[in-house]
């Protein structure tokens, strides 16, 4: 099975199921979409934490989410 990203229609449902981002002092948070889909990225394809593309996100960053 190949991975794509989550695509504008499919983020609009996953959206509503998220809890409300707080506000926060300090390092900005990274963009909820790109974590889901840096998880998806390694459920799709096996990889381990470690292999996950920087463009999602740092490996602990993402495997925390």
């Amino acid at each position: 099975m190949a991975f794509r990203e989550i695509d504008d229609d499919l983020w609009e449902i996953i959206q509503k199921y998220l809890p409300p981002t707080k506000p926060h002092i300090g390092r900005p948070r990274r963009d909820p979409r790109g974590l889901i889909n840096g998880i998806l990225y390694v459920l799709t394809t096996g990889c381990t934490w470690h292999d996950v593309p920087e463009k999602y996100g740092t490996k602990s960053t993402v495997h925390r989410y």
